[in-house]
């Protein structure tokens, strides 16, 4: 395993990280996307763990399909109106009251849309009403039918109206292919298809690098994307050489952040098992060591940098993992963490599975979403999916305490809980989380059989026996949380 001197990256990048994410860490999210190459099962895999700062609450809530009549528009948050069109998509969706850009879907067609942010060094954005930002990846939902399709709505949405936050970058999949779309602060973007044999790993930085948008199977972006950056003094042909959208567009203190860095550097390692200098420049996407299963990417997204020079806890000998040190993948702003499983050969209702760990991955077991299960639980969304997208921006700045009953609070409490009693509590949890998750991978193919069975003549009750599976295991993680909780701070 490579090694970097912690003192000097310490000394380093800290002060730079705090500069731009305020409180060490509070933009912390990670993602990794497999193509179908890579995998064991022949699945397009996204994995993510959602960070964000605050008592948050996760809604989990289905939005119909719609027709919609001509002339309507939308105007989202920045002010802006937009053209609604005739038809929008059915889609899961997973909402934090309150937040600007943390939302994830997946639509009815098996489009998986999640976000890491990237800070740009845009500092002249130019934007139109406004700009859009909290919808645009409620749009690519409600719009497109592949990733691809997903990835064009967008840069058409960014050219029109503008980026209206310093950047960020959208990793979207379909059971086909799988795209990371960049966006920069005002009407610049580009995206790249991830190779089908390869991984790709994004902390909180942009890491497409080298961009032919001449080859369109490959790249789509800004016409202007180069010329931009030249003329802005971002990108010199003559010194630079070849073009590098991550270095040309990407704020000097995002890219060099020990908020960043160390997590690329692990997921990549993890993934690969092969070494790498964390001084060097990292890969944009790597082959794993052998074809990943979905367990593999359930492992990285629980990872703290056990068993290397990072891990500060001293194997949770000094608390535990997530308040010590540089940022680990599963951090202590953790509001969920997921690893979609999208399979071509199966319908999308079915073969469209999102295994779901709940505020914190690595004391969660991860329970599978399937796209087409008949209901979610009642108690796992604070309201309609309506009177969500109308309050979404007047949320409560302690959910914890605005809706004590919902699910969430519950995994919320028991996260809280453990972190206070880690290196006690960890030990028993451990073989809970592994047993059961074992068990739901056994017992994977015979449902799915099941459910197929059913599915041409009885699709109400193929998409019930999906339900019924993912109920009964959430529950068994609940009645778990129940019993290690003390009895002086139930949980209901």
């Amino acid at each position: 395993m490579s090694h970097y001197s912690r003192p000097l990256l310490t000394l380093l990048f800290l002060a730079v990280s705090t500069l731009i994410y305020g409180q060490q860490g509070s933009n912390n999210c990670f993602t990794m996307v497999a193509g179908n190459d890579a995998t064991a099962d022949g699945s397009v895999i996204i994995a993510h763990n959602e960070d964000d700062h605050g008592k948050n609450l996760v809604n989990w809530m289905r939005v119909p399909r719609k027709q919609h009549n001509g002339g309507e528009t939308i105007v989202v948050a920045t002010g802006a109106e937009i053209p609604q069109v005739e038809t929008t998509y059915g889609y899961m969706w997973l909402e934090m009251p309150g937040m600007k850009f943390a939302d994830s879907y997946i639509n009815e067609h098996g489009v998986v849309i999640a976000s890491n942010a990237c800070a740009s060094r845009e500092d002249d954005p130019q934007l139109t009403d406004g700009g859009i930002g909290y919808w645009l990846r409620r749009l690519m939902a409600e719009r497109a039918s592949t990733a691809r399709e997903a990835v064009q709505v967008a840069g058409r949405l960014i050219e029109t109206y503008g980026y209206a936050s310093s950047g960020r970058t959208y990793s979207v999949a379909d059971s086909s292919e799988a795209w990371v779309l960049s966006a920069v602060h005002g009407k610049h973007w580009v995206a790249r298809r991830v190779p089908d044999e390869k991984i790709m790993v994004i902390p909180n930085y942009y890491t497409i690098r080298g961009v032919n948008l001449d080859n369109e199977a490959v790249f789509m972006g800004s016409d202007d994307l180069i010329s931009y950056a030249h003329k802005r003094g971002w990108y010199d042909p003559e010194e630079d050489g070849a073009f590098n959208f991550r270095q040309a567009y990407g704020h000097p203190r995002s890219l060099a952040s020990d908020g960043n860095i160390p997590r690329k550097w692990r997921g990549l390692e993890m993934i690969s098992g092969k070494d790498f200098e964390m001084e060097a420049a990292l890969p944009f996407a790597v082959k794993p060591r052998k074809k990943v299963h979905v367990q593999d990417f359930m492992e990285v997204l629980s990872d703290h940098y056990e068993g290397t020079q990072w891990d500060d806890s001293q194997g949770y000998e000094q608390g535990d993992p997530h308040s010590h040190g540089v940022n680990s993948i599963c951090a202590p702003h953790n509001q969920y963490g997921f690893v979609t499983q999208l399979r071509p050969y199966m319908p999308v209702d079915i073969g469209t599975v999102m295994w779901l760990a709940p505020r914190r991955p690595c004391i969660q077991p991860y329970v599978p979403w399937y796209l087409g299960m008949d209901e979610l639980p009642g108690d796992f969304a604070q309201t309609t999916p309506a009177k969500a997208l109308d309050n979404h921006f007047d949320a409560p700045d302690n959910m914890y305490q605005a809706a004590p009953e919902h699910a969430f609070v519950q995994y919320a409490r028991f996260a809280n809980f453990v972190d206070n009693h880690y290196g006690e509590l960890y030990p028993k949890i451990r073989p809970f989380k592994v047993s059961l998750q074992k068990e739901m991978f056994q017992k994977q193919n015979a449902l799915e059989k099941k459910a197929l069975e059913r599915y041409q003549e009885q699709p109400d009750k193929a998409m019930q026996i999906l339900g019924d599976f993912t109920r009964r295991y959430l529950e068994k993680t609940r009645n778990f949380i129940r019993k290690m909780l003390p009895k002086e701070n139930p949980v209901k």
